[in-house]
């Protein structure tokens, strides 16, 4: 018996799994679970602390995913394109406002700080010898160069702007080039939230033209804060061994705190839709640090390039610039897909249903939503957004937008602006609500799109068309049809 009991055991150690199929197995379930199960979970069986850990790794998936599907790469060199056409019309812009206020000097001050900081850091970096002071005299007479020649090429395009020979002209031109570069930021955030409008024209205009205001006063509100906490030791001496590092943190941590409250107004106002500030703060947090941090990179980039200027020479520094300004518009990008990604995570539940939803189950959410829409309408109720009709139908928001862009389509529903957002829409019918049938919503769903093909319906496939149009014809005239508002 005992033998018995011992030849078993052995049997079942030998049809255990060994530790690489373990790892398999596990990584499998994992991989089930991340792409399949987690989008199907009801937060109301779960703790507040699993809700959370479920979303954070919804908003990191449906992040990477959105960054490969969007194709940010490609958004990021568009930009980057953009940004360089537009330097030095966007600076003389900005130091013709800073120039009428006048603070001209003050944001010119700003400028050299900020690549002074650069050859600072790379000095902290360089070893003490005489090819390393050599190097930083190259670098930093590289940096001061290049500066002078922008704020010179900067000054010439304000004096050609006011000496043109039609008054005007010259600050057209410079305003369009901007306005461009801003459209184009626009647009790669539109498309990141899948918005398919942008602004109206004299939106955008009153828009860009109070972001391009404000921007000259946001430099000089950071140029006095600093100085302001620099200054603040003076009256607390006696205090400095205490008070020092402390402001020294504060200063390490001013550029942080900067990007990210510049990221978070980039992130809420320019999609035109309505952005929640939540939603927008995370992907200012993970944008303005990373941001920061790849700075941090670059200036060490900066210093592998000087120690090899021999090789580069003068152009070094381009192909630098073009990767800085790259990766900071892929940061931004990555930041404004997270703003997405936390603010709609809800709306990818049943993702992979959705994305196979059977013709019926669609012609069926098709019913529940217009007959929601055209109730509302017949018994006087404000209309509901998509995000409203979503949940009341128990529909994947998703699925709800296709559905509702299908409706508007076959003018079946017009959309109409909120009162407390004009930028998001709520839904009313477009037709004679006793006219709406269920009947006549499913041929419409039918008949939409193109029919041109060169195939006889009449010849040679005559009877399989008729076959189609006998079974069609016995929905579409059926008795027993009923009106959308009486469902």
């Amino acid at each position: 018996m005992l033998k018995r009991k011992k030849r078993v055991s052995k049997q079942e150690e030998e049809d255990k799994p060994g530790l690489f199929e373990r790892i398999r197995l596990q990584i499998k379930e994992w991989v089930h679970f991340l792409t399949y199960e987690i989008w199907r979970l009801n937060p109301e069986n779960f703790s507040n602390k699993k809700n959370v850990l479920h979303n954070v790794l919804k908003v990191t998936m449906l992040t990477v995913r959105g960054v490969q599907e969007q194709n940010l790469g490609a958004s990021s060199r568009s930009l980057t394109y953009r940004t360089i056409l537009s330097l030095v019309p966007m600076l003389a812009v900005l130091f013709a406002i800073a120039r009428g206020f006048g603070f001209e000097k003050i944001l010119e001050s700003q400028i050299f700080d900020f690549f002074s900081n650069s050859d600072t850091e790379i000095t902290a970096a360089l070893p003490e010898s005489k090819m390393a002071t050599d190097t930083l005299i190259d670098v930093s007479e590289t940096t001061s160069f290049t500066i002078e020649t922008i704020i010179k090429l900067v000054n010439n395009s304000l004096e050609h702007a006011k000496g043109g020979v039609f008054a005007g002209i010259g600050v057209i031109l410079l305003l369009y080039t901007v306005i461009l570069l801003f459209s184009d930021i626009e647009n790669s955030f539109n498309r990141i939230w899948g918005v398919k409008k942008g602004r109206s024209i004299q939106r955008r205009a009153v828009d860009y033209f109070a972001l391009i205001l404000l921007l000259p006063i946001f430099a000089v509100l950071n140029y006095s804060l600093t100085a302001l906490i620099q200054a603040s030791t003076g009256p607390f001496d006696k205090f400095s061994y205490i008070l020092d590092p402390v402001v020294t943190q504060v200063l390490n941590f001013l550029p942080f705190l900067v990007m990210i409250i510049t990221l978070t107004l980039l992130y809420r106002f320019m999609p035109n839709t309505k952005v929640k500030w939540a939603s927008a703060l995370i992907g200012g947090i993970v944008g303005g640090v990373a941001i920061q941090l790849f700075q941090m990179i670059y200036l060490n980039g900066q210093l592998w390039i000087a120690k090899y200027n021999a090789i580069y020479g003068a152009f070094a520094a381009i192909p630098l610039l073009l990767l800085w300004v790259q990766m900071s518009w892929f940061i931004v990008l990555i930041g404004a897909e997270l703003s997405y990604s936390a603010q709609n995570v809800r709306k990818f539940s049943f993702d992979r249903e959705t994305k196979n939803i059977s013709r019926r189950f669609r012609d069926f959410f098709t019913i529940m939503i217009a007959s929601v829409i055209v109730r509302r309408f017949a018994e006087g109720e404000t209309p509901l957004t998509a995000d409203q009709i979503s949940m009341k139908c128990k529909i994947p928001i998703k699925l709800t937008n296709d559905i509702i862009d299908e409706l508007h389509k076959l003018q079946v529903i017009l959309p109409t602006p909120t009162p407390d957002d004009d930028r998001v829409m709520a839904y009313q019918p477009a037709l004679d609500i006793n006219l709406l049938t269920v009947n006549d919503l499913i041929e419409q769903i039918d008949k939409e799109g193109s029919e041109d093909f060169l195939i006889d319906v009449e010849g040679d496939f005559a009877r399989h068309w008729n076959a189609l149009m006998h079974t069609r014809m016995s929905v579409y005239e059926s008795p027993s049809d009923i009106m959308l508002k009486d469902l």
